[in-house]
């Protein structure tokens, strides 16, 4: 008896069926990798957050020995070096995170991330905050200093109005002597800034998610293909 359904496959299709579930498949696991990574991160994160501060010092470190770990710093702030990153928001209000760096014993300087402030009515005039003078400890935690960063524009330095600071971007400004790592600072530094910053989210679970997407279109396209290339054999007889 003949079979009611013949598998007849057409060359052009058969090839973009092939690279579409080839592709999709690799960017499905290249989003689970992705999401392995995160994964680390955020044990990395977990296991800083348990652990006592690092005393930090003007001694040359290496960002990734010390990222997401708590530290702490003594020294002197050089508040004529602020920036103002630009962009940033608390419940809805726009306003800045003040970067200011923090010269250490020995002269060599650690960029601090002390806050945030609202932004007044007139944008053109930057809010006044008082950066404490003499020597001063600083209690944080320790960011990657040179995380790429999402920037409206082109113009991402206007003066002491930045979008995005970068240790290495900072250090070709101002020509300071930098530590690889930006402080967020968590303790009362006695200026008025907000420090409640909200907590991390590596984004695991988002990964994961892409991946899932990315293996179903693999499905979809398997499942069109088969659909359209499998056609229905008229010579043969119905079952009785």
């Amino acid at each position: 008896m003949a079979s009611r359904f013949n598998l007849r496959p057409r060359l052009l299709p058969t090839v973009a069926a092939a690279l579409g579930i080839a592709l999709t498949l690799a960017l499905g696991n290249w989003q689970l990798d992705r999401a392995a990574e995160k994964l680390q991160l955020q044990r990395r994160m977990e296991r800083a957050e348990h652990a006592s501060p690092l005393h930090l010092g003007a001694d040359p470190i290496q960002a990734a020995d010390i990222a997401y770990y708590k530290v702490e710093a003594g020294g002197d702030f050089l508040a004529q070096d602020t920036v103002y990153l630009d962009n940033r928001t608390r419940k809805g209000v726009a306003g800045y995170e003040l970067i200011t760096p923090l010269r250490l014993n020995g002269g060599r300087c650690v960029l601090v991330n002390r806050g945030w402030v609202a932004a007044g009515p007139d944008r053109s005039r930057l809010p006044e905050v008082r950066t404490p003078a003499g020597p001063i400890r600083v209690e944080g935690v320790a960011l990657p200093g040179n995380q790429r960063g999402l920037e409206l524009s082109n113009r991402v330095q206007i003066g002491r109005v930045w979008e995005h600071v970068t240790v290495e971007r900072y250090r070709n400004a101002f020509g300071l002597e930098l530590q690889p790592i930006i402080v967020r600072a968590q303790n009362d530094l006695g200026d008025g800034l907000v420090r409640d910053w909200p907590p991390p989210d590596v984004g695991v679970d988002r990964h994961r998610a892409y991946a899932a997407q990315w293996f179903a279109m693999a499905l979809a396209i398997l499942v069109l293909y088969v659909v359209l290339t499998v056609k229905q054999n008229p010579s043969a007889a119905p079952a009785a």
